[in-house]
């Protein structure tokens, strides 16, 4: 039996249960981990809450999807992995059929990676769902290059701040999108080449003005919700709207018809674009596990709880104060 977290009802946090609970038999293709740290994404908080694009299929439910530890054991057909191998749990299938929020979990092989040297768990829970969503939307699909400007909305979240990290080691140049003034300084510091502020700001003109009147190529928005009209106002000629979150939680329109047909491409993008592509995920891997290597990235913490905290762990996610991953450890 293993500590874990289940819910028996959608809603808010307080719903959420520590239970012990038999991780299961190992099937073909799946591994059995030893869980030190759990990264929280607000997908996690979504499907807790009936909010998610995916609902939850049945009760007792699961939550978690981001963590690192060790391997305990392999399941049949499984290779490449080692008994006590530091690695890294990726957000690559549903939360309703796994869970890693736990002491140990049961995950498919296929969403493991190896934590590079000298990356704790902490960090490895904290580091792979952004960058991976940040270059898998930039760069994969959308092709960002040397010398392009991104616009990136909701720039202090844990893919806000990767997304500038990857920017800048692709040659483009990342203007960052915050509602408040506080997190100004944090984002320079994170690379980011100018930093506007939402409240009362209008950001196309003010993106216009930083790029001479001709706008974004891309713009990464986390947001979504009426908005977008605002931001499309931004985006170059040909260049694209990629939508990976809805922060405003409010109805998205198409800003297209409202802005009389421009060039305009617009996009939705999920993490599982990448992540359930076995070359794709190769690629992403090696680009972050570079970048690790070379000090050109590093996880973004903003908080740690542990397990027993996960109530007020997820009661802070829903704050949406937070700049950068928060993280919440076993103790094990």
């Amino acid at each position: 039996m293993t500590t874990t977290v289940r819910f028996h009802e959608l809603g808010g946090p307080q719903v959420l249960r520590l239970e012990d609970v038999d991780p299961g038999e190992l099937g073909p293709g799946e591994l059995l981990v030893r869980v030190e740290a759990i990264g929280l994404n607000r997908a996690e908080a979504l499907f807790r809450g009936g909010a998610y694009i995916e609902p939850v299929r049945a009760f007792p439910a699961r939550l978690g999807a981001e963590a690192a530890g060790t391997v305990q054991a392999a399941g049949p057909g499984v290779t490449g992995f080692a008994e006590g191998q530091p690695v890294s749990v990726v957000p690559a299938f549903s939360m309703n059929d796994y869970g890693v929020y736990a002491e140990q979990a049961v995950v498919p092989a296929a969403a493991v990676v190896a934590r590079p040297a000298g990356l704790d768990a902490v960090g490895g829970a904290a580091v792979w769902m952004p960058y991976l969503t940040a270059y898998g939307a930039l760069v994969e699909t959308c092709g960002m290059r040397a010398g392009d400007t991104v616009v990136l909305t909701a720039a202090a979240s844990s893919v806000g701040l990767a997304a500038i990290g990857v920017a800048v080691r692709a040659g483009a140049r990342p203007i960052a999108v915050t509602r408040t003034p506080a997190k100004r300084d944090a984002l320079l510091k994170a690379g980011a080449d100018e930093v506007i502020v939402t409240r009362g700001r209008d950001i196309a003109a003010r993106v216009l003005e930083l790029t001479g009147g001709h706008g974004a190529r891309l713009v990464f928005d986390a947001v979504a919700g009426p908005g977008v009209t605002d931001l499309a106002r931004a985006v170059a000629p040909g260049g694209t709207l990629i939508e990976y979150g809805a922060l405003s939680g409010e109805p998205t329109p198409y800003p297209g018809f409202e802005l009389g047909m421009p060039a305009l491409n617009m996009r939705t993008y999920t993490l599982h674009e990448t992540t359930r592509d076995p070359a794709r995920l190769r690629r992403a891997e090696a680009f972050v596990a570079s970048g690790l290597a070379s000090g050109a990235f590093a996880p973004a913490v903003d908080r740690v709880f542990a397990l027993h905290d996960i109530v007020e762990a997820h009661r802070y996610l829903e704050a949406g104060a937070q700049t950068g991953k928060i993280v919440v450890t076993t103790g094990r």
